[in-house]
Protein backbone atom coordinates (compact mmCIF):
# COMPACT_ATOMS: atom_id res chain seq x y z
CA UNK A 1 0.00 0.00 0.00
CA UNK A 2 1.56 3.39 -1.28
CA UNK A 3 1.56 6.05 1.60
CA UNK A 4 0.23 8.84 -0.57
CA UNK A 5 0.91 11.52 1.67
CA UNK A 6 4.81 10.69 1.54
CA UNK A 7 4.52 9.77 -2.04
CA UNK A 8 2.96 13.18 -2.61
CA UNK A 9 6.76 14.98 -0.92
CA UNK A 10 8.59 12.24 -2.92
CA UNK A 11 6.97 13.54 -6.19
CA UNK A 12 7.50 17.15 -5.00
CA UNK A 13 11.16 16.85 -4.19
CA UNK A 14 11.98 15.41 -7.38
CA UNK A 15 10.58 17.80 -9.39
CA UNK A 16 12.23 20.66 -7.31
CA UNK A 17 15.75 18.40 -8.13
CA UNK A 18 14.72 18.92 -11.96
CA UNK A 19 13.74 22.19 -12.36
CA UNK A 20 16.18 23.71 -10.53
CA UNK A 21 20.21 24.12 -10.08
CA UNK A 22 21.68 22.06 -6.84
CA UNK A 23 24.70 24.90 -6.51
CA UNK A 24 25.25 23.47 -2.83
CA UNK A 25 29.33 21.92 -2.88
CA UNK A 26 28.34 19.41 -0.65
CA UNK A 27 25.60 17.75 -2.42
CA UNK A 28 25.37 16.01 -5.84
CA UNK A 29 22.61 13.22 -7.74
CA UNK A 30 23.57 9.53 -7.39
CA UNK A 31 22.88 7.04 -10.21
CA UNK A 32 19.56 5.04 -10.65
CA UNK A 33 21.50 1.63 -9.41
CA UNK A 34 23.08 3.74 -6.06
CA UNK A 35 19.28 4.54 -5.52
CA UNK A 36 17.93 0.84 -6.49
CA UNK A 37 21.00 -0.48 -4.10
CA UNK A 38 19.78 2.05 -1.62
CA UNK A 39 16.28 0.74 -1.77
CA UNK A 40 17.33 -3.01 -1.40
CA UNK A 41 16.50 -5.68 0.80
CA UNK A 42 19.89 -5.24 2.36
CA UNK A 43 17.84 -2.70 4.73
CA UNK A 44 16.19 -5.90 6.40
CA UNK A 45 19.34 -7.31 7.48
CA UNK A 46 21.37 -6.85 10.97
CA UNK A 47 24.86 -7.49 10.56
CA UNK A 48 27.08 -6.01 13.28
CA UNK A 49 30.91 -6.56 13.39
CA UNK A 50 33.22 -7.47 10.19
CA UNK A 51 32.87 -9.78 7.28
CA UNK A 52 33.58 -13.54 8.87
CA UNK A 53 33.48 -11.70 12.35
CA UNK A 54 29.93 -10.90 12.46
CA UNK A 55 27.62 -11.63 15.72
CA UNK A 56 24.36 -12.46 13.68
CA UNK A 57 23.78 -15.54 11.34
CA UNK A 58 22.55 -15.22 7.77
CA UNK A 59 25.79 -13.27 6.71
CA UNK A 60 26.64 -14.87 3.32
CA UNK A 61 25.70 -11.99 1.23
CA UNK A 62 26.48 -8.80 3.43
CA UNK A 63 30.07 -10.39 4.06
CA UNK A 64 30.34 -10.15 0.20
CA UNK A 65 28.75 -6.85 -0.68
CA UNK A 66 30.70 -5.06 2.24
CA UNK A 67 33.88 -7.00 1.12
CA UNK A 68 33.62 -5.21 -2.27
CA UNK A 69 32.84 -1.91 -0.82
CA UNK A 70 35.87 -2.07 1.04
CA UNK A 71 37.94 -3.54 -2.00
CA UNK A 72 37.03 -0.60 -4.49
CA UNK A 73 37.56 1.66 -1.72
CA UNK A 74 41.02 0.88 -1.50
CA UNK A 75 41.60 0.47 -4.65
CA UNK A 76 40.18 3.79 -5.74
CA UNK A 77 42.53 5.43 -2.96
CA UNK A 78 45.55 3.82 -2.47
CA UNK A 79 44.59 2.38 1.05
CA UNK A 80 45.85 -0.68 3.24
CA UNK A 81 42.23 -0.45 4.38
CA UNK A 82 38.39 0.98 4.56
CA UNK A 83 36.14 0.89 6.72
CA UNK A 84 32.74 1.47 5.06
CA UNK A 85 30.31 1.53 8.16
CA UNK A 86 30.07 5.06 9.23
CA UNK A 87 26.96 6.27 9.20
CA UNK A 88 27.95 9.80 8.01
CA UNK A 89 31.11 12.12 8.15
CA UNK A 90 31.08 13.66 11.47
CA UNK A 91 30.98 9.95 13.13
CA UNK A 92 34.07 9.10 10.92
CA UNK A 93 35.86 11.87 12.28
CA UNK A 94 34.47 10.96 15.62
CA UNK A 95 35.72 7.56 15.18
CA UNK A 96 39.08 8.34 14.55
CA UNK A 97 39.46 10.66 17.11
CA UNK A 98 38.44 7.98 19.98
CA UNK A 99 41.05 5.57 18.11
CA UNK A 100 43.92 7.71 18.46
CA UNK A 101 43.28 9.86 21.51
CA UNK A 102 42.61 9.75 24.91
CA UNK A 103 40.63 12.82 26.51
CA UNK A 104 42.42 16.19 27.16
CA UNK A 105 45.02 15.24 23.95
CA UNK A 106 45.62 18.33 21.25
CA UNK A 107 44.74 17.86 17.73
CA UNK A 108 45.58 20.61 15.31
CA UNK A 109 42.79 21.49 12.68
CA UNK A 110 41.50 24.18 10.78
CA UNK A 111 39.69 27.02 12.04
CA UNK A 112 36.26 27.00 11.46
CA UNK A 113 36.27 31.17 10.26
CA UNK A 114 39.14 29.96 7.90
CA UNK A 115 36.96 27.16 6.06
CA UNK A 116 37.18 24.30 8.75
CA UNK A 117 34.36 21.66 9.37
CA UNK A 118 32.32 21.46 12.93
CA UNK A 119 33.38 18.42 13.55
CA UNK A 120 38.05 20.10 13.32
CA UNK A 121 36.76 21.51 17.05
CA UNK A 122 33.42 23.81 16.77
CA UNK A 123 32.86 24.29 20.73
CA UNK A 124 29.15 23.27 20.76
CA UNK A 125 30.64 19.75 19.29
CA UNK A 126 31.14 16.35 21.18
CA UNK A 127 34.91 15.92 20.52
CA UNK A 128 35.34 19.37 21.38
CA UNK A 129 34.18 18.73 24.86
CA UNK A 130 36.56 15.36 25.41
CA UNK A 131 39.51 17.05 22.81
CA UNK A 132 42.07 20.21 23.01
CA UNK A 133 41.69 21.61 19.35
CA UNK A 134 44.31 24.31 18.58
CA UNK A 135 43.27 26.06 15.04
CA UNK A 136 45.67 27.40 12.29
CA UNK A 137 43.99 29.34 9.85
CA UNK A 138 45.13 31.18 6.48
CA UNK A 139 47.97 33.47 6.00
CA UNK A 140 46.21 35.86 3.53
CA UNK A 141 42.58 35.10 3.19
CA UNK A 142 42.71 36.91 -0.69
CA UNK A 143 44.98 34.39 -1.61
CA UNK A 144 44.25 31.72 0.65
CA UNK A 145 47.64 30.66 1.63
CA UNK A 146 47.68 28.86 4.68
CA UNK A 147 49.93 30.18 7.85
CA UNK A 148 52.70 26.59 7.29
CA UNK A 149 55.31 28.74 9.70
CA UNK A 150 52.41 29.32 12.41
CA UNK A 151 50.79 25.83 11.57
CA UNK A 152 54.76 24.38 12.84
CA UNK A 153 54.73 27.03 15.54
CA UNK A 154 51.98 25.35 16.91
CA UNK A 155 52.43 22.15 16.59
CA UNK A 156 55.93 22.37 17.99
CA UNK A 157 54.48 23.87 20.91
CA UNK A 158 51.70 21.90 21.60
CA UNK A 159 52.50 18.69 20.49
CA UNK A 160 49.42 17.58 18.87
CA UNK A 161 48.58 13.80 18.90
CA UNK A 162 46.65 14.42 15.59
CA UNK A 163 47.58 16.96 13.09
CA UNK A 164 44.37 17.36 10.66
CA UNK A 165 44.39 18.50 7.04
CA UNK A 166 40.35 19.32 5.72
CA UNK A 167 38.15 21.52 5.27
CA UNK A 168 34.58 22.46 4.64
CA UNK A 169 34.55 25.77 2.78
CA UNK A 170 37.82 26.02 1.49
CA UNK A 171 38.32 27.12 -2.38
CA UNK A 172 42.24 25.69 -2.91
CA UNK A 173 44.36 23.12 -2.40
CA UNK A 174 46.60 22.33 0.65
CA UNK A 175 49.82 21.85 0.71
CA UNK A 176 49.92 17.97 2.21
CA UNK A 177 54.00 17.47 1.78
CA UNK A 178 54.11 20.78 4.61
CA UNK A 179 51.53 19.43 6.86
CA UNK A 180 53.75 15.78 7.03
CA UNK A 181 56.89 17.22 7.11
CA UNK A 182 55.31 19.47 10.55
CA UNK A 183 53.96 16.09 11.50
CA UNK A 184 57.15 14.04 11.44
CA UNK A 185 58.79 16.41 13.59
CA UNK A 186 56.31 15.24 16.43
CA UNK A 187 56.50 11.99 18.22
CA UNK A 188 53.64 9.78 17.84
CA UNK A 189 51.72 12.38 15.50
CA UNK A 190 48.74 11.01 13.43
CA UNK A 191 48.41 13.00 10.17
CA UNK A 192 44.57 12.71 9.27
CA UNK A 193 42.94 14.25 6.13
CA UNK A 194 39.46 15.11 6.27
CA UNK A 195 38.52 14.73 2.41
CA UNK A 196 34.59 14.42 2.45
CA UNK A 197 34.14 16.97 0.43
CA UNK A 198 37.42 16.87 -2.60
CA UNK A 199 37.58 12.81 -2.17
CA UNK A 200 35.86 12.09 -5.97
CA UNK A 201 38.48 14.88 -7.00
CA UNK A 202 41.23 12.96 -5.89
CA UNK A 203 39.51 9.53 -6.82
CA UNK A 204 39.33 11.14 -10.48
CA UNK A 205 42.94 12.03 -10.45
CA UNK A 206 42.31 16.37 -10.22
CA UNK A 207 43.50 16.61 -6.73
CA UNK A 208 46.52 14.93 -4.84
CA UNK A 209 45.96 12.06 -3.02
CA UNK A 210 47.23 12.63 0.86
CA UNK A 211 48.56 9.66 1.41
CA UNK A 212 51.18 10.34 -1.49
CA UNK A 213 52.62 12.36 1.30
CA UNK A 214 52.18 10.07 4.26
CA UNK A 215 49.20 10.73 5.58
CA UNK A 216 48.05 7.73 8.00
CA UNK A 217 44.28 8.50 7.89
CA UNK A 218 41.48 9.91 5.53
CA UNK A 219 37.77 10.45 6.39
CA UNK A 220 35.37 10.97 3.75
CA UNK A 221 32.17 11.28 2.93
CA UNK A 222 30.60 9.54 0.07
CA UNK A 223 27.76 11.69 -1.20
CA UNK A 224 29.69 14.75 -2.37
CA UNK A 225 32.19 14.76 -4.67
CA UNK A 226 32.23 10.80 -4.85
CA UNK A 227 28.87 10.80 -6.06
CA UNK A 228 27.81 8.43 -3.56
CA UNK A 229 24.78 7.25 -1.14
CA UNK A 230 25.24 9.62 1.77
CA UNK A 231 27.22 7.65 4.58
CA UNK A 232 31.10 7.82 5.80
CA UNK A 233 34.50 6.34 5.05
CA UNK A 234 37.35 5.84 6.70
CA UNK A 235 40.65 4.74 4.94
CA UNK A 236 44.40 4.16 6.54
CA UNK A 237 47.44 3.10 5.90
CA UNK A 238 49.46 0.67 8.33
CA UNK A 239 48.36 -3.55 9.19
CA UNK A 240 45.00 -4.54 9.45
CA UNK A 241 44.36 -7.12 12.45
CA UNK A 242 41.50 -8.66 13.78
CA UNK A 243 39.32 -6.26 15.01
CA UNK A 244 38.09 -8.24 17.78
CA UNK A 245 41.66 -8.08 19.30
CA UNK A 246 43.01 -5.10 21.07
CA UNK A 247 46.40 -3.96 19.57
CA UNK A 248 49.04 -2.23 20.87
CA UNK A 249 48.23 1.59 20.37
CA UNK A 250 50.56 2.27 17.30
CA UNK A 251 50.53 3.93 14.10
CA UNK A 252 50.99 0.77 12.16
CA UNK A 253 47.78 -0.54 13.37
CA UNK A 254 46.18 2.42 13.01
CA UNK A 255 43.35 0.89 10.23
CA UNK A 256 42.78 -2.22 13.59
CA UNK A 257 42.07 0.89 16.13
CA UNK A 258 39.72 2.43 13.91
CA UNK A 259 37.51 -0.72 13.48
CA UNK A 260 37.26 -1.39 17.09
CA UNK A 261 36.45 2.79 17.75
CA UNK A 262 33.54 2.17 15.02
CA UNK A 263 32.40 -1.09 16.15
CA UNK A 264 31.13 -1.76 19.15
CA UNK A 265 33.22 1.35 20.45
CA UNK A 266 30.36 3.92 18.34
CA UNK A 267 27.90 2.03 16.42
CA UNK A 268 25.95 -0.86 16.31
CA UNK A 269 24.53 -2.73 12.96
CA UNK A 270 25.79 -1.54 10.34
CA UNK A 271 23.50 -0.07 7.31
CA UNK A 272 24.21 -2.62 4.73
CA UNK A 273 22.01 -0.93 2.35
CA UNK A 274 23.80 2.08 1.93
CA UNK A 275 27.14 -0.11 2.00
CA UNK A 276 25.73 -1.75 -0.99
CA UNK A 277 24.79 1.16 -2.55
CA UNK A 278 28.75 2.77 -1.45
CA UNK A 279 29.91 -0.26 -2.98
CA UNK A 280 27.77 0.71 -6.25
CA UNK A 281 29.22 4.07 -6.38
CA UNK A 282 32.66 3.14 -5.90
CA UNK A 283 32.84 0.91 -8.75
CA UNK A 284 31.34 3.82 -10.85
CA UNK A 285 34.18 6.08 -9.62
CA UNK A 286 36.33 3.00 -10.92
CA UNK A 287 35.29 3.61 -14.49
CA UNK A 288 37.44 6.07 -16.66
CA UNK A 289 34.55 8.35 -17.81
CA UNK A 290 34.73 9.05 -13.91
CA UNK A 291 38.22 10.79 -14.14
CA UNK A 292 36.49 12.91 -16.96
CA UNK A 293 33.42 14.00 -14.32
CA UNK A 294 36.22 14.55 -12.05
CA UNK A 295 38.05 17.08 -14.44
CA UNK A 296 35.28 18.82 -15.67
CA UNK A 297 33.97 19.81 -12.26
CA UNK A 298 37.22 21.88 -11.61
CA UNK A 299 36.55 23.57 -14.79
CA UNK A 300 33.14 24.35 -14.19
CA UNK A 301 34.15 25.83 -10.77
CA UNK A 302 36.83 28.44 -12.33
CA UNK A 303 34.44 29.31 -14.89
CA UNK A 304 31.78 30.04 -12.72
CA UNK A 305 34.30 31.85 -10.51
CA UNK A 306 35.83 33.96 -13.45
CA UNK A 307 31.84 35.13 -14.22
CA UNK A 308 30.65 36.14 -10.62
CA UNK A 309 34.40 38.16 -10.57
CA UNK A 310 33.22 40.05 -13.63
CA UNK A 311 29.88 40.72 -12.06
CA UNK A 312 31.30 42.35 -8.71
CA UNK A 313 31.28 39.33 -6.80
CA UNK A 314 34.59 39.21 -4.31
CA UNK A 315 35.24 35.91 -3.95
CA UNK A 316 37.67 34.26 -0.95
CA UNK A 317 41.15 33.63 -2.04
CA UNK A 318 40.02 35.44 -4.85
CA UNK A 319 39.04 32.14 -7.05
CA UNK A 320 38.81 28.41 -6.83
CA UNK A 321 41.20 25.44 -7.09
CA UNK A 322 39.14 22.74 -6.49
CA UNK A 323 34.89 22.10 -6.93
CA UNK A 324 33.83 25.27 -4.79
CA UNK A 325 33.28 29.13 -4.41
CA UNK A 326 33.05 31.22 -1.32
CA UNK A 327 31.83 34.63 -2.37
CA UNK A 328 31.50 37.33 0.02
CA UNK A 329 28.40 38.77 -0.70
CA UNK A 330 27.94 41.89 2.33
CA UNK A 331 31.63 43.29 0.65
CA UNK A 332 30.14 42.07 -2.82
CA UNK A 333 26.77 44.27 -2.02
CA UNK A 334 26.09 45.17 1.24
CA UNK A 335 23.93 42.08 1.63
CA UNK A 336 24.16 39.16 4.03
CA UNK A 337 23.99 35.47 2.83
CA UNK A 338 20.84 34.81 3.80
CA UNK A 339 19.48 37.45 2.17
CA UNK A 340 21.18 36.00 -1.15
CA UNK A 341 20.32 32.66 -0.33
CA UNK A 342 16.64 33.08 -0.13
CA UNK A 343 16.52 35.27 -3.49
CA UNK A 344 18.29 32.36 -5.34
CA UNK A 345 16.25 30.09 -3.74
CA UNK A 346 13.13 31.97 -5.46
CA UNK A 347 14.30 31.56 -9.21
CA UNK A 348 15.26 27.54 -8.62
CA UNK A 349 19.26 28.11 -7.85
CA UNK A 350 20.40 26.34 -4.57
CA UNK A 351 23.46 27.33 -2.52
CA UNK A 352 23.97 28.24 1.20
CA UNK A 353 25.09 31.08 3.41
CA UNK A 354 28.13 30.69 4.78
CA UNK A 355 30.72 32.80 7.17
CA UNK A 356 34.06 34.02 5.58
CA UNK A 357 37.42 34.59 7.35
CA UNK A 358 37.04 37.14 10.16
CA UNK A 359 33.67 37.42 9.86
CA UNK A 360 31.87 39.71 11.90
CA UNK A 361 28.26 38.99 10.82
CA UNK A 362 26.36 36.50 12.86
CA UNK A 363 26.28 32.31 11.98
CA UNK A 364 22.40 32.54 10.73
CA UNK A 365 23.01 35.79 8.69
CA UNK A 366 26.94 35.50 7.71
CA UNK A 367 28.58 37.81 5.17
CA UNK A 368 29.06 34.84 2.84
CA UNK A 369 27.62 32.55 0.40
CA UNK A 370 29.36 28.78 -0.74
CA UNK A 371 28.49 27.36 -4.15
CA UNK A 372 29.93 24.58 -6.06
CA UNK A 373 29.65 22.59 -9.36
CA UNK A 374 29.45 18.95 -8.79
CA UNK A 375 26.06 18.36 -8.88
CA UNK A 376 25.49 20.49 -12.10
CA UNK A 377 28.61 18.54 -13.66
CA UNK A 378 26.48 15.42 -12.99
CA UNK A 379 23.99 16.94 -14.94
CA UNK A 380 26.07 17.56 -17.75
CA UNK A 381 26.62 21.47 -17.88
CA UNK A 382 30.25 22.74 -18.82
CA UNK A 383 32.06 26.03 -18.67
CA UNK A 384 30.04 27.60 -21.49
CA UNK A 385 26.97 27.71 -19.48
CA UNK A 386 28.42 28.98 -16.27
CA UNK A 387 27.94 32.80 -17.24
CA UNK A 388 24.39 32.00 -18.15
CA UNK A 389 24.13 30.99 -14.04
CA UNK A 390 26.55 33.59 -12.40
CA UNK A 391 24.31 36.01 -14.71
CA UNK A 392 21.19 34.71 -13.43
CA UNK A 393 22.49 34.81 -9.76
CA UNK A 394 23.82 38.88 -9.93
CA UNK A 395 20.36 39.35 -11.55
CA UNK A 396 18.15 37.76 -8.48
CA UNK A 397 20.33 39.75 -6.25
CA UNK A 398 19.56 43.23 -7.91
CA UNK A 399 15.76 41.64 -8.19
CA UNK A 400 15.75 40.42 -4.54
CA UNK A 401 12.37 42.49 -3.80
CA UNK A 402 10.26 42.29 -6.90
CA UNK A 403 8.56 39.33 -7.06
CA UNK A 404 7.75 39.73 -10.63
CA UNK A 405 11.23 39.68 -11.82
CA UNK A 406 12.12 36.64 -9.79
CA UNK A 407 9.05 34.56 -11.08
CA UNK A 408 10.11 35.74 -14.73
CA UNK A 409 13.82 34.47 -13.96
CA UNK A 410 12.73 31.22 -12.22
CA UNK A 411 10.66 30.44 -15.31
CA UNK A 412 14.10 31.07 -16.93
CA UNK A 413 16.02 28.55 -14.70
CA UNK A 414 13.34 25.78 -14.46
CA UNK A 415 13.21 26.00 -18.53
CA UNK A 416 17.42 25.46 -18.79
CA UNK A 417 17.30 22.90 -15.81
CA UNK A 418 14.88 20.66 -17.82
CA UNK A 419 17.23 20.20 -20.76
CA UNK A 420 19.47 18.35 -18.40
CA UNK A 421 17.58 15.14 -16.93
CA UNK A 422 18.94 14.30 -13.39
CA UNK A 423 21.09 10.75 -13.47
CA UNK A 424 18.27 9.01 -11.81
CA UNK A 425 15.94 9.87 -14.79
CA UNK A 426 18.09 8.53 -17.67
Amino acid sequence: MIDDKVAQLIAGEEKRQREGLELIPSENYVSRPVLDALGSVFTNKYSEGYPGRRYYGGQEFTDQVETLAIERAKQLFKADHANVQPHSGAPANEAVYSAWLEPGDTVLAMDLGHGGHLTHGAPVTRSAKLYNFIRYKMKDPTTGEIDYDELRELALKHKPKIILAGFSAYPRELDYGKFAAIGQEIEGCLLMADMAHIAGLIAGGVARNPFDDGFHVITSTTHKTLRGPRGGLILSRGTVGNPLKAPEKTLENIPTLIDRAVFPGMQGGPHEHVIAAKAVAFGEALQPEFKDYAAQIVKNAAALADAMLTRGFTLVTGGTSNHLILADVHASFGLDGKVVEEALDKIGLTLNKNAVANDTLPPYRPSGIRLGTPAITTRGLKEEHMEQIAEWMKQAIDARDDEAKLAALHADVVTFALQFPLPSDI
